[in-house]
């Protein structure tokens, strides 16, 4: 598409594919897909594709073959003998997985032999979030926590009327593995309400382009839609009338866009209406969507977020890292087999650094979904290099419950918020396309090596790219998380960060708040109690071993002292140093790490297209600056406190 970045699917990663014989066997609207592709490439390089619905011949380099009736299935087999490669799946979906398969694998997946192989997402729905605002929010803007620009989908209060970006995003997607996207904001505003109703044909016009990669769509609804859109007096999920309306509402959805996929729904959280109104339960207000949606074989998605956000920072004794769990684990096993619980996969809100939700291991008898971040909201806003693939990946590997991990806990789905908008290399920071592309590879797979993730990023991105440029993109991408945590809110305590936009740093701004995100540092320490034995009991909510290993200073690991435990200055960390050194050591080594991988990057500009380089130049400067402005912040701040100076006799 003209003047927009091609990200991880430019023309040189199909040339392998374009210069060969390819057959296509099968018929259906992704095979079809698949037979576009297909033909584009060999158009571009020289190649033959044939559709041949019977037997082919041995002169065939590729074989993409459907060998089903339908488009459900997302497993296929690869394996290569006599001189051909061979694709097989019994579901359209699968044959074009099958397809990006052998995009990734390249020049790879024509050489020698290799026995048929079987791939099959472990995870079976992998979403993306848009927190994409209809019309312009007069505070959020078009994208609430939105850092590339204004929505793919709507502008001007309306849906697109030109679908072409659309439908290329949904192709990106279908190449790392997302099979779903939510296309509004889950804070649902008037203008969005309406789009279960009057405005559905605009969400199926999205829909419609989004379709041929396999990718279903999903709408954010209001809890209050019947009183809102339907004029009732009520929202009550128990009652006859309500449940009335939800049912026709969803005939509606359905008869404008067959293959939708459900709802998404944040209730009695931060403002948003709920069943609390009506002294019902989450599960009540799940279960009637979920009624709603079941005949036509939609799922509703009820995220976890629910909290107390109106709290007295005085009182040590609520906590809002424990407000999911005390919400919902009452509740296990009440939700119908279509509702999803969705949970943040940390207990706060997106964090550089925080523990896995104890929610996650405590609710055997309901599906979850796990939610990520891959919008850098509280991780340097797109503006700041932060690869979080290896966070990612320690969350998803965590073992919760009886060894099982979070990414096999996940039977609802893995989801993340979208960093995408309609900036010219999708995601503002053109770096941070990495984070997309990683996320729908580990959702695919949530136990994959990231670097090795990381490698297919810049293998497809980069084609055939010289030995200097891959190894700088790792000095750049690889250790960008733990740099950028480096440089903010230390040991695990979280937020610091200016109050509303959340870029750049504030030790106190959110400290004397309703919002219940507070670090409680004063002259004798810093860090939060959550300790059964003296704080708020947090880490009880986890089971053994974790509830051991976070309720004493002694196991508690360094990274998440401060999120469970209020210690002295003077604490010493099973590093070997005591916690104010480590504020100051971490935060001229986040610095000066940032000033090596800027330039790393200037090294690299031989290598990398023009445009691409100058805006990552351009917004290094600005991490630069923004990482000096948090290190002479935190470490002057710290040093007022605790009157301790620097042992290395820095300036601070």
């Amino acid at each position: 598409m003209r003047g927009v970045d091609p990200a991880w699917l430019p023309d040189g990663v199909f040339r392998p594919i374009g210069t060969r014989r390819t057959l296509i066997r099968g018929s259906g609207p992704l095979v079809d897909t698949v037979h576009t592709e297909v033909a584009g490439a060999c158009a571009r390089f020289g190649g033959r594709v044939d559709l041949d619905a019977g037997p082919g011949g041995a002169a065939y380099d590729l074989a993409l073959e459907l060998t089903g009736d339908g488009d459900g299935s997302e497993a296929f087999t690869c394996g290569r003998a006599d001189g051909r490669t061979t694709v097989t799946a019994s579901g359209g979906r699968g044959l074009l997985y099958g397809l990006f398969h052998v995009v990734r694998l390249g020049e790879a997946a024509f050489q020698g032999a290799y026995p048929p192989e079987l791939f099959r997402p472990r995870v079976a729905l992998r979403m993306l979030d848009h927190w994409d605002n209809v019309a312009v929010h007069p505070v959020m803007g078009q994208v609430e926590r939105g850092y590339a620009g204004g929505s793919l989908f709507w502008q001007d209060g309306r849906a697109r009327g030109d679908l072409e970006r659309v439908r290329a995003y949904g192709r990106l997607l279908a190449a790392c593995g997302i099979n779903a996207v939510a296309v509004n904001n889950v804070n649902v505003h008037a203008t969005e309400a309406r789009l279960l109703t009057d405005r559905i044909g605009e969400v199926a016009e999205i829909a419609g382009a989004l379709r041929p990669y396999g990718i279903r769509t999903h709408l954010s609804v209001t809890f209050a839609a019947p009183v809102v859109l339907g004029g009732l007096a009520s929202a009550d999920p128990l009652d006859a009338e309500v449940r009335a309306w939800w049912a026709r509402a969803v005939a509606g959805v359905y008869a404008a866009i067959p293959d939708f996929g459900g709802f998404v729904v944040k209730a009695d959280s931060e403002g948003q209406p709920g069943p609390f109104a009506y002294g019902r339960t989450h599960a009540d207000g799940a279960n009637m969507l979920a009624a709603a949606l079941e005949p036509h074989g939609g799922t509703v998605h009820w995220r976890a977020f629910v909290y107390d956000h109106r709290q007295d920072w005085r009182d040590r004794t609520t906590d809002r890292a424990r407000a999911a769990y005390d919400h919902f684990v009452p509740l296990d096993g009440e939700f119908a087999d279509n509702a999803v619980l969705q949970i943040k996969h940390g207990p706060l809100d997106f964090q550089v650094r925080e523990p896995v939700s104890p929610l996650i291991g405590a609710m055997p008898g309901t599906r979850l979904a796990v939610e990520l971040q891959a919008t850098q909201e509280y991780t340097g806003q797109q503006r700041h290099v932060c690869w979080l693939g290896p966070m990612w990946s320690e969350v998803l590997r965590f073992p919760v419950e009886q060894g099982s991990s979070v990414g096999e806990l996940a039977r609802g789905g893995l989801v993340a918020v979208s960093n995408v908008g309609d900036d010219p290399f999708w995601t503002g920071h053109p770096l941070a396309q990495a984070n997309l592309y990683t996320f729908g590879r580990l959702a695919w797979q949530p136990d994959a090596d990231p670097a090795a993730v990381l490698d297919e990023w810049i293998r497809l991105t980069f084609p055939d790219p010289p030995e200097p440029l891959t190894d700088g993109l790792h000095a750049v991408l690889d250790g960008s998380w733990r740099t950028y945590e480096k440089y903010t809110a230390p040991l695990g305590v979280g937020f610091m960060v200016q109050p509303g936009h959340h870029y750049g740093p504030s030790v106190d701004g959110y400290e004397y708040s309703p919002w219940g995100t507070y670090h409680f540092a004063d002259r004798d320490g810093l860090g939060v109690d959550r300790s059964r034995a003296t704080g708020t009991g947090y880490a009880g909510q986890y089971g053994k071993p974790w509830s051991e290993v976070y309720e004493s200073t002694d196991t508690c690991p360094d990274e998440l002292l401060l999120f469970f435990h209020h210690v002295s200055y003077g604490h010493m960390l099973h590093s070997g140093t005591t916690v104010i050194q480590h504020i100051y050591d971490t935060h001229f080594e986040g610095v000066e790490e940032v000033e090596a991988a800027r330039e790393v990057w200037a090294s690299l500009a031989g290598l990398v297209d023009p445009a691409r380089h100058a805006r990552v130049a351009e917004l290094f400067e600005e991490q630069l600056r923004s990482a000096r402005e948090w290190r002479d912040q935190i470490n002057s701040y710290f040093f007022r406190k605790s009157g301790v100076p620097d042992a290395h006799g820095r300036r601070i």
